[in-house]
């Protein structure tokens, strides 16, 4: 049996496993794995012990000989992760103020962050949660991401924040709270659409120009 059977753990990071038996009589019992030793911690328990993990996509087992017979595995769940280098918002094809109703595409740029599946962007305006991401890849590897949020601004929005935070979901067995790296806030300015009913003037023009803070509304 494996204790712990699976784990979680960042690149770089010290890890050790103990495969035991109930087994009396056993010939061979061991550890196979392209990364650390295996050492004798009991008279039926063999430690995995590795220092440094800079492997991502290792499958380590413990095997058992008790006869001449082919010896058993025992697979060990490993998973490595790394947080993000950075996290960026920003808005796609656009610069300056937005408009009130117009449609916005905002992207989400993660950088070197590893294992994709396992990646949720979460995103905010203010501290509401407004919208989240995941991703189907199976890439065990650092990899850079990018994820895209639709907005429509209304006038209500104009000074807002927006922000968008990549986690690493890692199961139960993974950090609590799951690890996470928060972009820096995007500040959204709305101007505000102007609906002229009778006439236009230079009173409108200026009108045009205002935020949405005050009415829009020209008569």
């Amino acid at each position: 049996r494996l204790d712990p059977p699976r784990i979680v753990a960042s690149f770089g990071s010290s890890i050790s496993a103990n495969c035991s038996t109930d087994v009396a009589d056993y010939l061979l019992l061991d550890w196979e794995s392209p990364l650390g030793f295996s050492k004798k911690t009991g008279p039926k328990t063999v430690t995995w012990i590795v220092e440094s993990l800079t492997e991502w996509d290792m499958k380590p087992f413990c095997y058992i000989s008790v006869n001449t017979d082919v010896p058993k595995q025992l697979p060990l769940s490993l998973t490595v992760y790394k947080t993000p280098d950075t996290v960026s918002i920003s808005t796609v094809n656009h610069a300056g103020p937005t408009v009130e109703g117009r449609q916005y595409e905002l992207k989400c740029d993660i950088q070197n962050v590893a294992p994709v599946g396992n990646v949720i962007v979460k995103w905010y305006k203010g501290d509401t949660l407004v919208g989240s991401t995941t991703f189907t890849e199976s890439s065990k590897t650092p990899e850079n991401l990018l994820a895209t949020l639709q907005i429509s601004p209304s006038r209500d929005d104009n000074g807002a924040q927006y922000r968008c935070e990549a986690e690493l979901d890692l199961g139960p067995e993974g950090p609590q709270p799951p690890p996470a790296v928060m972009s820096d806030p995007l500040n959204i300015t709305v101007h505000c659409k102007l609906h002229m009913r009778a006439w236009w003037s230079e009173t409108a023009k200026l009108a045009k120009l205002k935020f949405c803070n005050v009415s829009c509304l020209v008569f």
